[in-house]
């Protein structure tokens, strides 16, 4: 006989189905997405160049964020968390340097794309595997600090997966906190800013926009803004005053991001698009080089 957990607290059933079901439509949807995306890459050769390695790394690191969602929408369907405190520190740890490691690539792909149409210089191999590297590198360094005791991993209010404990604001949260977003959003979306606003500039001299310059940049601030916003708080009040479900509201907003990072970097690209068409498809795509710059 199956036994039936009791409802995590300031939650209704149909509020935590809802949020299970969330969590399972923005896990599929951006695991097939990015999915198709990777096996893409590794099978069209036209598609194989540099500039394009960034976006593959920011299709692993959405997958990764679509695997996170997919524990959390089947702990939500149970009510409960089944895989103990050690489960919770590696989901936590697992969703922070994918959710990372996805920021840094899309300013590694915003630094490039200035360089390709602003300084007309071509990316090189040993370059985009350098930044790709980095960025995941930098992503497990500030993931890892929590486990070792800078910041904490702990449930998210549903109780069913896992995150940065904002619930304290304590010292060492507000410190970690600070760092944390400083290098991980403030600069990262500077570089995206400063890189789209002179591509802008370039497209409007030439009247002709290759692609929609500031949708990368509203995507992070969209996507990811929520819930700095909700960590920025809880640096300065006490956050568990708001009611869990609303709480909970950040945490979906920002699992949209592979999907709408596989719209804008992959499918929303004329090329990368064709390559997709092609492994699809079988029909060759027109263009010999493909690569992420062209809309």
């Amino acid at each position: 006989m199956v036994t039936a957990h009791p409802l995590p607290e300031g939650f209704t059933e149909i509020e935590v189905f809802a949020i299970g079901t969330a969590l399972l439509v923005e896990a599929l949807l951006g695991f097939c997405l990015n999915g198709l995306t990777i096996i893409s890459f590794r099978k069209i050769k036209e598609l194989r160049t540099p500039s394009n390695l960034l976006v593959l790394s920011i299709a692993l690191a959405d997958c990764g964020i679509c695997i996170n969602a997919f524990i959390a929408a089947f702990s939500s369907f149970l009510r409960y968390w089944p895989y103990g405190s050690d489960g919770c520190q590696i989901h936590g740890f697992q969703g922070f340097l994918t959710a990372l490691a996805s920021i840094g690539s899309s300013a590694a792909i915003a630094w490039d794309r200035y360089h390709h149409y602003c300084t007309r210089s071509r990316l090189q191999w040993s370059t985009a595997v350098s930044m790709m590297v980095f960025a995941w590198l930098f992503a497990a360094f500030w993931s890892v600090m929590p486990l070792l005791g800078w910041g904490k991993y702990d449930y998210e209010p549903l109780r069913t997966c896992c995150t940065l404990d904002y619930s304290k604001g304590d010292r060492n949260y507000v410190t970690f906190l600070f760092a944390l977003s400083t290098f991980n959003f403030m600069i990262p979306g500077f570089i995206m800013l400063t890189a789209y606003q002179s591509i802008h500039q370039k497209f409007r001299k030439t009247g002709h926009f290759k692609f929609n310059t500031g949708l990368p940049l509203k995507t992070l601030v969209i996507c990811w803004g929520p819930y700095c916003l909700l960590c920025a708080y809880a640096a300065v009040e006490n956050v568990t005053f708001i009611p869990p479900k609303y709480r909970m509201i950040p945490a979906l907003i920002a699992k949209t991001v592979p999907t709408v990072d596989a719209f804008i970097y992959a499918l929303g690209n004329e090329n990368y698009r064709g390559g997709i068409w092609q492994f699809l498809t079988g029909q060759k795509i027109e263009k010999a080089e493909v690569d992420n710059k062209t809309k």
